[in-house]
């Protein structure tokens, strides 16, 4: 008989009940269990507050689900032919056993139930659960599936075990050389090249006590891969610094830099950025794909009527415009998609950012540089005195921008910027915190738009989904109503890497400021008098947009959640 699963929910509030916190900081990790969902555990994990083992007893009493005994489960192996082995590493799941029509699975979450779903229909078994570690997991993936002589085992085999382990300013020599030879510089090619093939928008170094951790952010999401021993480490960061032009030396201040790479026929430049860490240097690269931008702002993921909203305001000759969202929400490029649709011959566009991450053809792109005074502010006056029509400003951070900027638009400029609010009306009452006259803003403000990123269903492997009772109760309570339509859910495949998803899409919250609009900025109406005017004026809330998503079976449920939820 199976064990008995609690939901995520349930199970993430009893696991909290047994830690021996105090008061306020059980209150801080109560909230966390709401924001964080699956990755709870993990969190607490990685925080030292539960061990691995102490997770799976955890599963074993408030679960009942059994823990992983791989030398006792494995004498009577399970075929995985069935399964591929993106799935079983993404999933982190193993099959273990089968008797009888019952297929035992280990996993080290065994509460994920679309993983399990998907098990049960791909081999049409009944599924039997044990938990095990994440090491615990991997490990048998790896020798029970993996391929023998993978080609990361092949690399680390080539560099040997002379690399330095640790760097000081003595052996500086040394790490230069050994970060310059054949089968290191191969490893850490190896790296990118697998990250930029897999569609990675970032890539993570992380030094432990006894593990080097290596992880992309795919489609927003962070995932583990394999990766090298923990003696390479240095070996590898500072063949990354030297890519990077940075000072290999320096190891107790935080370095940026920049890389460009022809990798599989194409450009690609990466951003790197180091920081000290307890173990070593933290390095994390950011993936600069230009053939991956969607600069067409009819793919971004607008449903009709919103852009055919938007795209006028875009096109009007003066005022100002504000994309709003937390840090890798898409806006930035959303707005490039919006220059690269109205820029011509006859306009002149330019830009400041921090940092400019792809050139468009026809605009000018100023990279600031606080550190010899060009700022937002100081580069913003300057950019006025060049006669353009069109100025895109990357962020909004400061009163001194946001008078320079609102100044701008009121003289003749088109502006476009960045704020980082949760949602449209958001973005007004910010505005008026940092100081700015609320006479200015209705005099050259044209919209707001809010936008978030969901992840959308794998085309290969989607299939119809009914949801769960403990899945209809949480949406229920978030929501208010549970949406209806052409839901769907992907079960995993080597096209998306096993997770279900492929791609993302954005959600939209789009305010037009109108006359209405207008009069309650005059009278410094709270963000909520701003919300209940605008929905009256048909504006489509940014969960709503997400919820649409869901009923024609673009994303899923557990997406809008998970990124509206602090919104």
């Amino acid at each position: 008989m199976g064990a008995t699963i609690l939901n995520r929910r349930r199970f993430n509030e009893a696991l909290l009940a047994t830690l021996p916190v105090s008061p306020s900081e059980m209150e801080s990790l109560r909230a966390l269990a709401g924001t964080e969902g699956a990755g709870f555990s993990r969190l607490l994990v990685s925080r030292g507050l539960l061990t691995p083992e102490g997770l799976l007893r955890a599963y074993q009493s408030l679960c009942g689900v059994p823990p992983f005994r791989r030398d006792a489960d494995t004498d009577t192996p399970a075929p995985a032919d069935f399964l591929p082995l993106s799935f079983l590493r993404a999933k982190l799941l193993v099959p273990v056993s089968v008797a009888d029509g019952e297929l035992t699975v280990a996993m080290a979450d065994p509460l994920d139930s679309d993983a399990r779903e998907a098990v049960a229909k791909v081999t049409g078994k009944r599924i039997e659960v044990v938990a095990g570690t994440e090491e615990e997991i991997r490990e048998a993936i790896e020798k029970g599936f993996g391929e023998p002589g993978s080609s990361m085992e092949r690399l680390v085999e080539q560099v040997g075990d002379d690399a330095p382990e640790v760097a000081g300013d003595e052996r500086v020599e040394q790490l230069i050389g050994v970060a310059s030879e054949a089968p290191i510089i191969r490893l850490v090619n190896f790296l990118m090249a697998r990250a930029i093939e897999r569609g990675a928008s970032d890539i993570h170094f992380e030094p432990y006590e006894k593990a080097l951790r290596v992880r992309y952010r795919i489609d927003g999401i962070l995932e583990d891969v394999e990766s090298p021993p923990r003696r390479l480490q240095t070996a590898i960061l500072s063949r990354i610094k030297i890519m990077a032009r940075l000072n290999i030396a320096e190891s107790r201040l935080p370095q940026d830099g920049r890389v460009r790479l022809r990798i599989a026929g194409k450009e690609i430049d990466l951003r790197v950025s180091t920081i000290p860490t307890l173990y070593g240097e933290s390095v994390v690269l950011r993936i600069l794909d230009q053939a991956t931008v969607p600069l067409n702002m009819g793919t971004l993921g607008f449903f009709p009527e919103t852009l055919s909203t938007f795209r006028p305001m875009v096109a009007a000759p003066y005022g100002m415009i504000l994309v709003t969202g937390p840090t890798g929400s898409g806006k930035t490029t959303t707005l490039y998609a919006a220059l690269r649709e109205i820029a011509s011959p006859a306009r002149k566009i330019i830009t400041i950012e921090d940092p400019v991450e792809y050139q468009i053809p026809g605009v000018i792109q100023i990279q600031v540089k606080p550190q010899i005074g060009l700022t937002f502010a100081s580069g913003l006056r300057s950019i006025v005195r060049q006669d353009p029509d069109v100025i895109l400003v990357g962020e909004i951070r400061d009163r001194e921008t946001a008078e320079i900027a609102i100044h701008s638009a009121l003289t003749g400029h088109m502006v476009l910027s960045t704020l980082h609010t949760n949602d449209a009306p958001g973005a007004v009452t910010r505005l008026l915190e940092m100081g700015v006259e609320e006479y200015l803003l209705p005099s050259v403000l044209i919209g707001v738009l809010a936008q978030r990123l969901v992840r959308t269903i794998c085309e290969g492997c989607a299939a119809p989904r009914d949801l769960s009772p403990a899945l209809r109760e949480d949406v229920l309570r978030e929501a208010g109503f549970v949406p209806e339509g052409n839901l769907r859910i992907g079960r995993g495949c080597d096209a998306c890497g096993g997770t279900g998803f492929r791609g993302r899409s954005g959600i939209f919250e789009l305010l037009p400021v109108t006359d209405g609009i207008r009069e309650l900025i005059l009278a410094r109406a709270d963000a909520g008098a701003l919300r209940a005017k605008a929905a009256a004026a048909g504006m489509r809330p940014l969960r709503e947009d997400g919820w649409e998503k869901v009923r024609r079976g673009i994303t899923t449920v557990e997406e809008v959640l998970r990124v509206t939820r602090a919104g």
